[in-house]
């Protein structure tokens, strides 16, 4: 409560009320954290909640992280952490640098707990990533990093565009997001099509192999979007299994609008996709079907929607093996992260759970 009734509402008022100003600002606070090792090490200390697990054999201190598009430039890796995360997924990323659409572009539904946002990938562009992460010291938990299409690429050379981001950052990766989900890259979701999604996946899959040499190569898993019908996801799910993908991120933002109260339809209006409270149940569902369909046999990461540690108890639940969090963590704040991971390890305890996944 003490975030709610005194951090948020100091946050919520940054820049009037633009909810992008206010996410810059504490994106800055957060990169003085990060770079504060003596600090940053006493707050992980106290704020990560012990609950390990091993997911497409990598281990996690929690399975609870951060969901990308928080820190797209990866300028604040260090506080993830710090904050209790057992991991973060950074990006999404481009292969090109560029500065997404224009402002404002993002919006929060205050009552009814939701984000709209058509932020359009504006990122600093992989080379400028590889060369921060290069730089900068152990993270303290696993990192992921989302990759996605230049907006200036067509489609007929999105293969090359996501090839060359996996080049510049597959070193310092822990494991690699494809993100072909987003509404906010025009013709991106065409991606999700089972011919175009086949082809993109194998040739990752290829150059992953290469740039392993001969050491076990990184995961790749697919962030699939929430619209999707169920023939759609089964045939999306169909080419993950068959490409050998490691795992899915189920969901990316929506473009539905549904749980968005009456007296917040102005932003409902905003183009854009959006995340939060309305997606809790969507969300969900989606993974509750992906683990149903392939038979457990992708690990999925469930993100979107959790608010509280019962909204990533239920997606647990669900089948979901790591959750991620970003609109809970700007409205319920940090305590949601901490509280989830050790929601998650009484549970497990309880149920006599294995740590380990696929």
């Amino acid at each position: 409560m003490l975030y709610q009734n005194l951090a948020r509402p100091v946050l919520f008022r940054i820049g009037r009320g633009d909810a992008e100003r206010a996410h810059d600002v504490t994106l800055r606070w957060l990169t003085r954290l990060s770079e504060q090792r003596q600090v940053r090490n006493a707050l992980i200390k106290l704020n990560r909640a012990s609950a390990p697990v091993t997911v497409c054999g990598i281990p996690f201190p929690n399975p609870v992280g951060l969901a990308a598009g928080l820190d797209k430039n990866g300028i604040a890796v260090g506080a993830w952490p710090a904050l209790g995360f057992g991991f973060a997924e950074i990006g999404t990323v481009t292969a090109q640098a560029q500065p997404g659409n224009p402002q404002p572009r993002m919006f929060r539904a205050k009552q009814s707990q939701a984000i709209v946002n058509r932020m359009g990938f504006n990122n600093d562009g992989a080379q400028a990533l590889a060369a921060r992460l290069a730089a900068v010291p152990a993270v303290d938990c696993p990192l992921g990093i989302s990759i996605g299409k230049s907006k200036a690429v067509p489609l007929e050379g999105a293969i090359d565009d996501y090839l060359t981001s996996l080049r510049f950052l597959y070193p310092f990766a822990d494991y690699i997001a494809i993100n072909v989900s987003s509404p906010n890259t025009p013709g991106l979701r065409q991606l999700q099509d089972a011919g175009a999604l086949r082809a993109l996946l194998g040739a990752l899959r290829a150059e992953g192999t290469r740039l392993a040499a001969g050491r076990p190569t990184r995961p790749i898993l697919v962030k699939i979007a929430p619209d999707l019908t169920e023939p759609a996801l089964a045939q999306l799910l169909e080419v993950c299994l068959d490409s050998g993908v490691a795992g899915v991120i189920a969901t990316n933002t929506t473009l539905g609008r549904d749980g968005i109260i009456p007296a917040e339809d102005a932003v409902a209006a905003e183009p854009g996709g959006m995340s939060g409270k309305p997606l809790t149940q969507v969300s969900r569902e989606i993974v509750r079907f992906v683990h149903r369909e392939t038979n457990g046999r992708l690990p999925i990461i469930g993100s979107g929607g959790i608010m509280t540690p019962d909204d990533a108890q239920a997606m647990f639940d669900a089948g979901a093996s790591l959750v991620q969090i970003y609109s809970g963590l700007i409205y319920n704040g940090p305590g949601v992260v901490r509280g989830s991971a050790r929601r998650y390890l009484k549970t497990a305890r309880s149920h006599h759970r294995p740590a380990t996944y696929a």
